[in-house]
């Protein structure tokens, strides 16, 4: 596991990279990124998720389901996010439209691992976003199911109305 903190980065650019090896000198199997204005209960959700594991919840070369998309996605369904599909994109907007997160279906069926399969962001818009993060198609589905709890009902969704703001 490898967490990258650029201090300098302007908070709309990426400023954690997170990656995870099979072993030190291996291919990557998982990445994902944040921008400087990630709030901070998702960072540390981020960072809790990873403290508890090493960081290889999905087995190398396992193809991500429908199985591992709904459980990664449950809390948001769960907490009442809009679902909707929009040509390859699966999408759970928060009621107020200001978060969401994005699925990519052709990012999932490809092997590039420069394609985001996972963009959870907020803000005013995905291509114009407050902050966001970026995840590769193998990012364990129990670190986006956490992540998506914390955006569904943790501290940083008290702060949803704030976003704007920022």
């Amino acid at each position: 596991m490898r967490i990258e903190r650029i201090h300098e980065a302007p908070a709309h650019e990426t400023a954690w990279v997170v990656a995870a090896y099979e072993t030190p000198v291996s291919d990557r199997l998982w990445h994902l990124t944040a921008t400087g204005a990630a709030p901070a209960p998702v960072l540390q959700e981020l960072l809790d998720h990873l403290a508890e594991g090493d960081g290889l919840d999905t087995a190398v070369g396992s193809a991500l389901d429908e199985k591992s998309v709904t459980a990664a996605t449950r809390p948001l369904v769960e907490a009442g996010w809009k679902h909707g599909i929009d040509g390859r994109w699966v999408r759970w907007t928060n009621l107020s439209g200001d978060a969401e997160v994005q699925f990519d279906a052709l990012a999932a069926q490809t092997t590039s691992d420069t394609l985001a399969t996972w963009t959870i962001w907020a803000g005013p818009s995905v291509d114009q976003p407050t902050w966001a993060l970026r995840a590769s198609l193998h990012t364990p589905a129990p670190l986006i199911a956490d992540l998506a709890t914390e955006l569904a009902h943790g501290r940083s969704s008290r702060a949803m109305s704030r976003v704007g703001a920022a």
